[in-house]
């Protein structure tokens, strides 16, 4: 068993997935890993496209989505993480009553990926500078979809950075939006739902649509691993 996974204690980690929407894990990586992971931004290699926020309006900063095949850290990130995760999104499809089953390992839910034309490595890292920040959205990337996803956290809030808390936030039926807001250390793991979840109302279980973004960064600059486990048609 991967040695990351076995950080997580997955029982309380999918109640919160399945009370909340989304769970803090700290300690998921060390020091060192996230020095490793921070360094890999600036390599001249290993990415397939790069994206300046501002040009499509999605806030200020920039992403680098991984190339395939990923670095060794990432893919053991990626393929330790799922098997646990699609027990709940599997229990999340059944309490909606949706068709949608999603198989025991990641790359048999790439093969279906591939099958549906969505081919393209959605591994990310963020970075900001002073001034960044991400609107609120979903990482979707396709018709087909894993319903959970996982973010990295590379820094050390307050020291390396101040401000750029992450930002869910979740339509509450009938009602206001609710938002949450989450100042993660350095080496924790967030994991949240990509689109909906599941809860429980007085007539069964509604969708409770969920969208995420970045506050704005003050000073410093923040970097984050994100961790979409569904590939993307470009």
């Amino acid at each position: 068993m991967n040695a990351m996974s076995t950080r997580v204690d997955w029982v309380a980690a999918s109640e919160s997935l399945h009370s909340n929407g989304y769970a803090v894990v700290a300690d998921v990586l060390d020091p060192a890993q996230c020095d490793e992971l921070r360094a890999l931004y600036d390599a001249p290699v290993g990415f397939r496209k790069t994206v300046v926020m501002e040009r499509y309006r999605f806030g200020r900063g920039e992403y680098k989505y991984f190339d395939y095949p990923l670095p060794p850290l990432v893919q053991r990130i990626r393929t330790a993480m799922y098997p646990h995760l699609a027990d709940v999104a599997n229990a999340w499809m059944q309490a909606l009553s949706l068709p949608d089953r999603f198989p025991g390992t990641h790359a048999e839910l790439l093969e279906r990926c591939h099958v549906a034309g969505q081919d393209k490595a959605t591994v990310l890292l963020l970075r900001y500078g002073a001034g960044g920040f991400n609107t609120l959205h979903q990482d979707l990337y396709g018709e087909l979809y894993f319903p959970i996803q996982l973010v990295l956290f590379l820094d050390r809030p307050g020291v390396d950075h101040e401000g750029g808390e992450f930002v869910l936030i979740e339509q509450m039926p009938r009602a206001q939006s609710k938002a949450i807001v989450l100042r993660p250390e350095r080496g924790s793991m967030l994991l949240f739902t990509t689109n909906f979840r599941p809860v429980k109302g007085t007539r069964g279980y509604y969708r409770a649509a969920m969208r995420h973004g970045v506050s704005t960064v003050h000073k410093g600059q923040r970097h984050t691993l994100g961790v979409i486990f569904h590939d993307a048609h470009s």
